[in-house]
């Protein structure tokens, strides 16, 4: 089907409701007709190296925040960093493990940096991953929980939770198999001397004074958290003090949140319980998994993959429509092995589709073009598309193998497509992540390169010299069709009355020291005929 050719931005009233960002977006516009500003959270504790798989969050919460924005309505984006959080465990990927481990329940935006580049151990994952979000168009506005808590803007979110604690802990043993201690309170104490939350026997004294025994300093102390901070709420109430604080109208979870009686579950009955605010709409998503690794990335085992590692190999806006065009709910695997070429493939498809190159029936347009306008970047990027060359991954590796990964060189032979600077722009950035993925993650049986020693004597020295000779006519790449080349093969292996498996394997030994390769028409055609054909007289002298 044909449709008219508009790459340009949609207008608030032209964006269709088939997407789920775009169904949540209403379903929030529905819910609070009068907002004057959408809240949209998202957030992580940086206890470690922050992976794709906590990029999860944020790009959900993004996408909604893309389909408000779209729809003419202001949004509020925040990331909190729970900087204030214990350290809990050591990562097993970091350095100065024993130096670290001394460090063990004490603030982690107070614990200095294992690297050595940054004012604290969180500040360099918080600003690690900050840098790495810039790259994926996602600037959200960055809270970071010690701050807050030691600046008191908290308290008083604090002392409504401990003036209700019987509610609260009437809420939480609902769920519970065995019920609270006696003793528990909603706070945690890192102590005023060892920095540690070993805090126990907390007692509050109002207005802001609590009494605590500390079983690492095996002293007791007292701490007056208006003057000395200090003092936090455990996780299950800090969430939904922090809804209630910053009026939130959105934030996913993951699975662990989401559970029956889960954090999510608790946390709604104590915002209303205790803060009288109504909580977020609420949308779970599921892990993502690393082609291979078959687990689910965790920082505190050293097992996972970061943004920066994945953008090595994916371009931004391919990383954007990998999980664009999933939705939240379902797992699946960022692949690092041969699927990387399909990723890609699907990816182009999309925008080809999107921009009106290829002809799609309307409804799959409609889909393709929303899903392409919130894997952009930049909405620039999707008029510019709409002209631009695409380098099929593929296609492309194969070229850079063949010049031994000379980008300048795979460029020439491009060069009939590259018109523009916005072309330009894009080979190089597709070919700096091709070569990276051959060297780094392809499969040995992809790679190849081109010999440079005396190859073997051919097996089958007629049907190769006939080879030959049809290579030897042709003066150029363009001098024959990949179909008419792939036929005129066929034709010689018929003639010779040889089996196609032996005779290509033969081919290839002689060319790449390897019993496979690209498609043998296509490769030569790459080669060039002339080069192909002087590699292949070798091996019949």
């Amino acid at each position: 089907m044909n449709h008219q050719k508009n790459n340009k931005a949609s207008t608030p009233s032209e964006i269709p409701n088939i997407h789920w960002a775009d169904h949540v977006a209403e379903e929030l516009i529905a819910k609070h007709p009068d907002k004057a500003e959408f809240v949209c959270a998202s957030g992580i504790s940086p206890s470690g190296v922050v992976h794709i798989g906590n990029f999860r969050e944020v790009i959900t919460v993004d996408l909604v925040v893309r389909a408000l924005r779209d729809r003419g309505k202001p949004v509020r984006f925040i990331y909190s960093w729970d900087d204030f959080d214990a350290l809990r465990k050591v990562p097993a990927n970091l350095p100065e493990q024993e130096s670290l481990t001394l460090h063990l329940r004490e603030p982690i935006s107070l614990i200095p940096d294992p690297f050595g580049d940054c004012e604290s151990y969180a500040a360099h994952f918080e600003k690690l991953f900050e840098s790495e979000l810039k790259q994926l168009g996602i600037e959200p506005q960055y809270i970071y929980q010690n701050q807050r808590y030691r600046q008191g803007r908290y308290n008083d979110g604090i002392r409504k939770a401990l003036e209700k604690e019987k509610e609260i802990v009437a809420i939480l043993n609902r769920w519970k198999t065995e019920a609270l201690a006696d003793d528990w309170t909603c706070v945690s104490i890192f102590c005023k001397e060892c920095k540690k939350d070993l805090a126990r026997q907390i007692r509050f004294e109002a207005p802001s004074r609590f009494h605590y025994s500390c079983t690492h300093c095996k002293r007791d102390y007292s701490i007056d958290m208006d003057r000395e901070g200090g003092v936090k709420l455990l996780w299950r109430i800090d969430w939904p003090m922090r809804w209630a604080q910053e009026g939130v109208d959105f934030e996913p979870g993951g699975k662990d949140h989401s559970s029956q009686g889960g954090s999510y579950d608790t946390g709604a009955e104590i915002v209303r319980t205790v803060y009288g605010k109504e909580p977020p709409q609420y949308l779970q998503y599921d892990f993502v998994l690393a082609k291979g690794l078959g687990a689910k990335l965790s920082s505190s085992s050293g097992r996972l993959i970061t943004l920066t590692e994945a953008l090595e190999i994916y371009e931004p806006q391919v990383i954007r429509w990998i999980f664009a065009s999933r939705k939240p709910n379902i797992d699946f695997s960022i692949a690092f092995d041969l699927d990387v070429m399909k990723a890609y493939d699907d990816f182009d498809r999309t925008e080809r589709i999107a921009t009106q190159q290829e002809a799609s029936d309307e409804r799959r347009y409609q889909y393709d073009k929303r899903i392409y306008e919130l894997s952009v970047v930049a909405k620039d990027e999707f008029v510019a598309a709409s002209t631009a060359a695409q380098f099929p991954f593929r296609h492309l590796c194969n070229i850079l193998q063949i010049h031994e990964g000379n980008i300048e060189k795979a460029k020439n032979y491009f060069s009939h497509s590259i018109k523009t600077p916005f072309d330009d722009k894009r080979f190089q950035a597709r070919a700096t992540r091709a070569w990276k993925w051959i060297t780094s993650y392809a499969p040995e049986e992809f790679r190849f390169q081109l010999r440079s020693d005396t190859p073997p004597a051919a097996k089958h020295k007629e049907a190769i010299a006939a080879l030959v000779q049809l290579l030897e006519k042709l003066d150029a790449p363009t001098a024959s069709s990949e179909e008419q080349l792939a036929s005129n093969i066929y034709e010689i292996i018929k003639s010779r009355h040889l089996e196609p498996k032996p005779f290509f394997q033969d081919v290839y030994s002689i060319l790449i020291s390897k019993p496979n390769g690209p498609k043998l028409a296509s490769f030569f055609l790459i080669i060039g005929p002339k080069r192909a054909a002087e590699l292949l007289k070798q091996a019949l002298k």
